[in-house]
Formats: structure tokens, sequence, C-alpha cells
């Protein structure tokens, strides 16, 4: 609620939020019956239309505070610095300092907004004609790049 309170968002609308999201209950239906009540301590309600517009609203806020002037990437007189998709992000840099730097930023801010990075799902592409590797830290993992097809690519 105090993400949304630095944002201006008015109290009543907090309120009605708190209202739908604070002290929330679930119990898991099984065949032979259901599971005991247990509190869901974090995370937005699954099936509640306000839902996706809260989880962007924080996506969004989070990743403009990480990234702000960071990328380097441009396509025509547009820098680029993400490409987002539901809750996937592709991180875009000419160069390994600059994407290093973006993705410990991300990660910093990200801890400071109760998300993280999935190690296990992250990849790391190079494309380029420069038969270079790369070598990107995401949490302690070091990728290791290899070329396909003059595309350097990591996993």
């Amino acid at each position: 609620m105090q993400f949304l309170k630095r944002t201006g968002i008015d109290w009543r609308e907090r309120r009605l939020i708190s209202k739908l999201y604070m002290d929330q209950r679930v119990k898991v239906r099984l065949h032979r019956g259901e599971t005991r009540s247990v509190q869901i301590g974090r995370g937005v309600r699954q099936g509640c239309s306000l839902s996706p517009i809260l989880f962007i609203f924080y996506s969004e806020c989070l990743i403009k505070e990480a990234l702000d002037g960071l990328g380097d990437f441009n396509i025509g007189e547009q820098i680029i610095e993400i490409v987002k998709y539901a809750d996937d992000l592709v991180l875009m840099s000419k160069g390994e300092t600059v994407l290093q730097g973006m993705i410990d930023k991300l990660i910093e801010i990200g801890s400071c907004y109760g998300m993280e990075m999935n190690v296990e799902k992250t990849k790391v592409m190079r494309i380029s004609r420069q038969p270079s590797p790369v070598t990107i830290m995401i949490d302690q993992n070091n990728w290791r790049m290899w070329k396909v097809l003059n595309i350097w690519v990591a996993y």
C-alpha cells in the first residue's frame, strides 16, 4: 500500500484495494475434500480484473526506477531499453558493461519492491558479427556463451 501512496493514488482507492487484497485466505479443493484455510501473504488475486492493472502499474514503476537512462540501444532516433510482454522483459544494450549494469540495477531495485529475477528462466543472447564471447553475471551465475548461426546464445 505504501507503493500506491507514493505514486499518488487517492486514499479512497487505496482503502478499496486494501479491503480487496489484505487478509486474504484460501482453501484448496481436492478430490477428498478441502484443505484448511491459509493466509496469502503477498501477490494479487487470481481472476480479479484489478490484478493485471496492479501488476502492470507496479512493474512499470519498478522498471522505470531501475532502468531509467541506462539503455543505449538505438533504432532510428529512438533509444530502446526494454521490450515487455506480460511479466517477461527483454533488456537491450550495445555493450556488455551496460547490459550488466542494467541487470544489476534491476535486481537491486527489484529486491526493494519484493520481486526477484528467476535465474532459471533467464537467458542472454548476443547478436554480433564479431565472434567474441560475452560474460554476464546474474545472482552469482556466470553465463557461458556459444555461437549459433552468428548469434551468441547462453543457457
